[in-house]
């Protein structure tokens, strides 16, 4: 069979294998990312039936992917949301940044990772999964309760941590200098800077520059400045996927809405394909030795989160079962932890080991991020009952 055919097979067999897999993730009521990892580690390196012939279409489409994760994720905030969110959330960020980092740079030193590595699995241990959070309190009912506000405050101070903490993460993986990684930070913090300040006084000229009535011209403005503008930041060394998050922030009013009802089939089918890749390039007999570091990883810091939360929310006034709710509400890491993982893994600065242990540590915290949200509140008043029977 000619080459193109196969890989067309292949696609063809990756993509329905993906809708099977989405589907049943939806019947269980849980985030179809860890069934997505698991299915790329069944047919990638070491699986059950290695495909090849469409590393670079895979590869291409997993970039795609984390641009439409993060120019999406942009979308949901204006730059005032932003600004606002930030002055009464950051001493809960500090701390969700200090208790959550912590625990994946103590565990990468202890496995001899050396700093880069601590680097690395700070960012992965530290990051909520926005999309699965913003999915389950969606599901669930609790956008309009009083801790959601909470919750989201703290996801904006993680995703502003991130447009600093990815451009540091890429100058060390490329092994620049000490004044070179201060130029990308540099660079990465006066471009936030500038897109706040325009998003905050012209971002309806930016919004009229990529509407259209059209649904097919506003598709390909919207996607070709997002590519455009990603590819720009990592050429700057400022990460792609930053670059795609400062320009979705920009975008705002009917706009974003439109702009995100348009790109969100896009967006689940791309990132899709990212997690499929992420786990296509693990090697699945490396999960094994490092499992049981995965489950004491997720112990610790699904504890970190709870109580972040429960603080964040105590200071706002909120009663005891907002609080367990704002807590397990971030505990569900996915899409960032990977895209980290993903950055240092194919860098070569860090051991393979670690794209397995954050593999395992996602599928761990992608289903129990969920599952905690949805009983959070029957085993809050069982115990409540028990105490007032006692």
């Amino acid at each position: 069979m000619h080459e193109t055919t196969i890989a067309m097979i292949q696609l063809g067999a990756v993509f329905f294998g993906l809708g099977l897999l989405g589907r049943v993730a939806r019947r269980a009521g849980i985030s179809p990312i860890p069934l997505y990892l698991v299915g790329g580690l069944a047919f990638g390196t070491g699986g059950l039936v290695p495909l090849h012939g469409i590393e670079e279409f895979t590869h291409l489409a997993s970039e795609i992917g984390v641009v439409l994760l993060l120019l999406l994720l942009g979308l949901e905030y204006s730059a005032s949301e932003l600004t606002t969110g930030l002055k009464k959330s950051w001493m809960a960020g500090v701390l969700d940044l200090v208790l959550n980092a912590a625990p994946g740079a103590i565990a990468a030193l202890l496995l001899g990772w050396g700093t880069v590595g601590a680097l690395a699995m700070a960012g992965v241990t530290y990051i909520s999964s926005s999309g699965i959070v913003a999915k389950v309190l969606g599901d669930l009912g609790r956008l309009g309760n009083r801790e959601t506000p909470v919750v989201l405050s703290v996801l904006v101070f993680e995703d502003l941590a991130m447009a600093v903490y990815l451009p540091v993460l890429t100058a060390v993986l490329a092994g620049v200098s000490f004044l070179g990684g201060l130029t990308s930070v540099g660079i990465s913090l006066l471009a936030i800077t500038v897109v706040l300040v325009v998003a905050l006084k012209y971002g309806r000229f930016i919004s009229a520059i990529v509407d259209s009535p059209d649904h097919e011209v506003f598709l390909l403005k919207l996607l070709g400045s997002a590519l455009l503008v990603a590819g720009i930041a990592s050429q700057l060394q400022v990460s792609a996927a930053v670059g795609a998050f400062l320009l979705g922030i920009a975008i705002s009013g009917s706009t974003a809405e439109n702009a995100t009802r348009l790109l969100e089939p896009l967006r689940d089918l791309f990132a899709a394909m990212f997690f499929v890749v992420f786990g296509l390039n693990t090697d699945p007999r490396s999960i094994p030795p490092v499992l049981g570091i995965a489950v004491a990883l997720a112990a610790v810091t699904t504890a970190t989160k709870v109580f972040t939360g429960w603080w964040a929310a105590r200071r706002q006034g909120i009663g005891k079962m907002g609080r367990m709710r704002a807590g397990v509400a971030l505990v569900a890491r996915g899409e960032f932890s990977i895209v980290i993982a993903g950055l240092a893994v194919a860098s070569g600065q860090v051991d393979d080991d670690l794209a397995a242990l954050a593999t395992a540590y996602v599928l761990l915290m992608a289903i129990l991020g969920p599952i905690a949200a949805k009983y959070v509140e029957p085993i809050g008043e069982f115990f409540q009952r028990r105490r007032q029977m006692a």
